[in-house]
């Protein structure tokens, strides 16, 4: 939801409203391959990398980029991430699609590992199973 009392998004949503009945908590993702290594040396592929990651993890969970309800993002030069926000919408775009969260950027002194720029955390709603399928077969309603 984008009021019209507030400036325009770019890049995010000023509200999300969510239904379904499971919340799905999504870990801190960096840039890490399967061995945990930090990989990618931009902020933008690290960005791409940890986005993917996460969103691994919530598939993993029964979701998907639409169940996304708010993510944070932190990053160790907010500059830098500001710099790339085009390649990084682009990225967005090609792994979650056209739709965004609530979303915040956090700049910080450092993550975890010293060799992550960015890290992304958040959260899904996601359908209940059951609910899901029985949405998918009832059928739609003439219009009246």
């Amino acid at each position: 939801m984008n009021p019209p009392g507030l400036a325009r998004p770019s890049g995010f949503s000023h509200a999300v409203v969510a239904t379904g009945s499971r919340l799905v908590f999504l870990a801190g993702q960096t840039a890490t391959d399967v061995t945990g290594t930090v990989v990618g040396d931009t902020v933008t592929r690290q960005f791409e990398l940890a986005l993917a990651n996460l969103l691994a993890a919530l598939r993993a969970a029964g979701g998907s980029a639409e169940h996304l309800a708010s993510l944070t993002i932190y990053a160790v030069d907010l500059g830098d991430y500001r710099a790339h926000g085009k390649e990084i919408g682009q990225a967005w775009q090609r792994l979650a699609g056209r739709e965004y969260p609530a979303m915040a950027a956090v700049g910080v002194t450092r993550l975890w590992d010293p060799a992550a720029l960015v890290e992304i955390q958040g959260y899904a709603v996601v359908p209940e199973p059951a609910l899901a399928s029985a949405a998918r077969l009832r059928p739609r309603s003439a219009p009246g």
